[in-house]
């Protein structure tokens, strides 16, 4: 089957809940989705609250609560919030990255460790994180272990050892200052290439169809980490001939929605998925516009959706949403944005009315923009 790039956008739409809200629990959503960026406390909330009928931000603080979904490094090792039963074949997939990122780090080797002095406290560790502590708890719990203090073996360990975040409060579960806990059964007995299969097959569920280049994109997997995995499955993967003649994997039975399928606009938070988990960016934002998206650091600014594709940006100000438009949009566009921008407003008013906010030098820096208008709330 040949597919456009439009019908890539509205099969990724639906995966991802964007076509339409749904009446879900928390969790569930979540475990649809896979994986939200959770690098700032707010966005897996407003992801939630971009895909979930009838979201309230308690019901997230419920599920990280009870541990029905989890926060932790994983996916580009950065901070990601999954469903609990996916954490382990994530971080499984996602170890040997998340310990070379430490452990072959100039700053790990020339501070006098070695690979040995990081494994050689990792059980240890987990056994005094099976309640949970603080960064300072375990930086001193090491100190002592070891009787001289080295700030960058904790600084390793807590990116690669299978550790969970722990909720410490408001407005959006998680403080600056971290706390963790052991997650349970460990690091799990999958093997790397079971870890990657099981990847493979979910992020297909959340993002297909995609390409092998995707994947690699999604998980920063090298060809060798995922080839044997991949090519393992392919008799039980269907395939589809993409834009350019791309050879795109899917699962079997996966609907593909029609490109007439209407899209309706969004206000989707900081580093939203949709937009960091393929290789070819364009079935959601043209290559133009990603600049001013995606920044040279990696900030990835709150943008808005106009027929499934991103056509600007946005932030809370005094009075409502500010929304920089990269191209002027029909009067029908705007309303949909402005019905959008009053349910935000007042999703944010009990927690963060100006959430982001640290992150406000890039519209100093100057966005473009063809229409700027303030959305009230």
């Amino acid at each position: 089957m040949s597919l456009t790039g439009r019908q890539l956008n509205r099969a990724l739409l639906e995966r991802q809940l964007l076509l339409r809200r749904e009446a879900l629990p928390a969790g569930e959503a979540v475990r649809r989705v896979l994986a939200l960026q959770a690098q700032e406390p707010a966005s897996p909330y407003l992801a939630l609250w971009n895909r979930v009928d009838g979201f309230r931000a308690a019901d997230l603080d419920a599920a990280f609560a009870d541990g029905t979904v989890v926060k932790a490094s994983l996916l580009r090792m950065t901070l990601h919030a999954v469903h609990a039963a996916d954490h382990p074949p994530l971080h499984g997939a996602m170890l040997p990255n998340l310990r070379a990122s430490r452990l072959a780090d100039r700053r790990f080797t020339d501070a006098g460790l070695t690979r040995e002095d990081a494994d050689g406290v990792l059980a240890d560790l987990l056994a005094f994180a099976a309640q949970p502590r603080t960064g300072a708890e375990v930086e001193a719990w090491l100190e002592q272990r070891r009787g001289e203090r080295n700030e960058r073996l904790w600084w390793a360990l807590r990116m690669f050892a299978p550790l969970h975040h722990v909720p410490t409060g408001g407005p959006w579960s998680f403080r600056p200052s971290s706390s963790y806990v052991a997650a349970p059964g460990g690091a799990g007995a999958r093997s790397h290439e079971d870890a990657v299969r099981h990847v493979i097959v979910r992020y297909l569920s959340a993002f297909g169809p995609a390409a092998a280049a995707d994947l690699a994109m999604f998980a920063t997997l090298r060809k060798p980490q995922y080839q044997p995995a991949l090519t393992s499955l392919l008799g039980e993967l269907q395939t589809h001939e993409g834009p350019g003649g791309a050879v795109l994997y899917d699962l079997p039975g996966a609907t593909i929605p029609d490109e007439a399928v209407a899209a309706p606009p969004r206000l989707l938070g900081m580093w939203d998925s949709v937009l960091l988990s393929h290789a070819d960016r364009t079935r959601i934002v043209a290559d133009a516009d990603r600049p001013h998206v995606v920044r040279r650091n990696g900030d990835t600014l709150p943008t808005i959706l106009v027929d499934g594709f991103v056509a600007g940006v946005w932030r809370p100000v005094d009075g409502g949403i500010e929304v920089s438009a990269f191209r002027r949009l029909d009067d029908d566009a705007w309303s949909g944005l402005a019905a959008e921008a009053a349910a935000l407003v007042a999703f944010l008013t009990d927690r963060d009315p100006a959430v982001y906010r640290r992150f406000g030098h890039w519209w100093v820096k100057g966005v473009p923009a063809a229409e700027v208008r303030i959305l009230p709330g």
